[in-house]
């Protein structure tokens, strides 16, 4: 089987036990539309890693490849403590590489899928760690344009007061000019299309503020439970993001204050100009809005099925779970 087949359609098992760039890899973690993500051992430094292999025909390209090698370099000078650290980048037998730290714990997706919508304090503290990630970022130049829960990984935090430690990844495969698109040199769309910013779609140059938009999705699925637009289909879906009025959260939220909904309209308005110039903006926003209600120590609703006065149960997060899966 070739290189190319056993990346991305074989069997995970086919890579481990082998050595790439000087790492082993240990264990397939994640995979998406571009990249595999596997647990690996930096056999110079002793050290576990996760190492990201991006799809052998972005390799091929030589514009993507400068500007893959560029970029990296670019995030890896960001020294921030929400954005996880890259420790190299790179090229070796045909295949393009990042080495980043491995965190222990568990994804935003993985935590929601298992949580539930989450409480607003727990909600505006997740928030605030990935905007000021975002923010650092957009003063290094860089413009995430795929923020979504699978990109943020929440690990355990100090104490009561910071319980989890959120981490923003995946920079690799940033835009640095301001000038530059949705879409990649190759012709492939960078984005999630829940999260993603009309201008995205569009076409249209995008800068810091369509990273706003994709938090201000994010943040809305940690407190609704969902993203802010469900279609039946992708082309729906675009549309909804392009055209659509967002629905108000506290539709699906009744225990928030009405104050919140003109904060989501703001940052999620169509046009970039209409919007919050910083995720941080928007963040402190939500915090006013929040706290004017009275409600941000509150705690997130029920799941469906739950019957009216039952406590809901709610075991301790398994935060030391090592489990994070980038999804595309």
């Amino acid at each position: 089987m070739s290189r190319e087949t056993s990346l991305f359609s074989g069997r995970p098992s086919e890579l481990v036990g082998q050595q790439i760039a000087g790492y082993r890899i240990e264990q397939e973690i994640g995979r998406g539309g571009m990249a595999v993500v596997y647990r690996a051992r930096d056999l110079r430094l002793e050290r576990t890693v996760a190492l990201k292999l991006l799809a052998p025909e972005l390799a091929r390209n030589d514009t993507f490849r400068r500007r893959f090698t560029h970029e990296s370099r670019a995030a890896a000078a960001i020294d921030h403590p929400h954005i996880v650290p890259v420790f190299e980048a790179g090229e070796t037998d045909g295949v393009l590489y990042i080495a980043m730290r491995f965190v222990a714990g568990s994804d935003l997706r993985h935590l929601l899928d298992r949580e539930g919508p989450l409480p607003p304090a727990t909600a505006v503290r997740v928030a605030a760690q990935v905007a000021s990630a975002l923010d650092a970022a957009h003063d290094h130049g860089l413009v995430h344009r795929d923020v979504k829960p699978g990109n943020i990984l929440v690990s355990r935090g100090t104490d009561s007061d910071h319980p989890e430690h959120v981490y923003l990844t995946d920079f690799g495969l940033t835009k640095k000019s301001l000038s530059l698109t949705g879409f990649t040199t190759v012709g492939q769309f960078v984005g999630t299309l829940d999260y993603v910013a009309p201008e995205q779609i569009s076409g249209r140059p995008v800068d810091a503020r369509c990273d706003v938009y994709g938090l201000a999705c994010v943040v809305y699925e940690i407190l609704a439970g969902h993203p802010p637009f469900l279609r039946d289909d992708d082309m729906a879906l675009l549309w909804a993001h392009q055209y659509d009025d967002p629905p108000p959260l506290t539709e699906a939220r009744p225990d928030l204050p009405p104050q919140v909904d003109p904060v989501f309209a703001k940052a999620l308005a169509k046009r970039p100009d209409d919007r919050y110039p910083s995720c941080l903006d928007f963040v402190a926003a939500l915090r006013a809005a929040a706290a004017g209600g009275g409600v941000v120590t509150g705690a997130a609703p029920a799941r469906a099925g739950r019957q009216p006065g039952e406590e809901r149960p709610k075991p301790p997060p398994r935060w030391a779970e090592p489990v994070f899966v980038e999804r595309a």
